[in-house]
């Protein structure tokens, strides 16, 4: 009876452990980008300057921020990019104004905004993401961390953000909790 209890409580402690640990990889591998920084994705911002600033990776989020009637973010192939026609080659939709577009494959991304004009006029960039976390700018050096100005709305802000390692732990604690209750 004493041996099942131990190895309970062994099982219990080694699945908080691998939760821990994912979450440490996790959260270490990725960053959140907001495309065009604090002119987000609108008319008259030089995207291509600004995707070449970062090396994005594999895990990497994109965040497209605009204003949903106005404009619309789409990931296109090369060809649909260059001639900024989306009559084919559209490989995904975004048109909610709030986009997350995880970078899951290592790959080079397009991407084009299909309102009139807006392409043609500079809505649109290219990015190569790579397997490894460098999350650095070209030039080699940790991009610049400015004060973020303060939420517009904080909740749906910290809606928004994943939670790291709080997340991870009231999993942990919670699969403990169910397998002391199953015992």
């Amino acid at each position: 009876m004493e041996e099942t209890q131990v190895l309970k409580c062994c099982s219990s402690f080694t699945i908080i452990l691998i939760m821990i640990s994912l979450g440490f990889f996790h959260g270490t591998n990725s960053e959140t980008y907001t495309v065009g920084d604090e002119e987000e994705w609108d008319t008259g911002i030089n995207y291509l300057t600004w995707s070449e600033r970062y090396n994005f990776s594999m895990g990497d989020v994109l965040v497209f921020k605009y204003v949903a009637v106005q404009h619309n973010a789409y990931e296109v192939t090369e060809a649909t990019y260059k001639s900024c026609d989306a009559s084919t080659g559209v490989l995904a939709k975004y048109e909610s104004g709030d986009d997350q577009v995880p970078l899951t494959e290592e790959k080079q991304y397009w991407f084009i905004c299909t309102i009139a004009g807006h392409c043609l006029g500079g809505m649109r960039f290219t990015i190569d993401v790579k397997a490894a976390s460098t999350n650095t700018t070209k030039g080699g050096s940790p991009p610049e961390m400015e004060p973020s100005p303060p939420p517009t709305n904080p909740d749906k802000d910290f809606a928004s953000r994943p939670q790291g390692m709080g997340s991870y732990c009231l999993v942990a604690f919670g699969v403990v909790v169910i397998l002391q209750i199953v015992s």
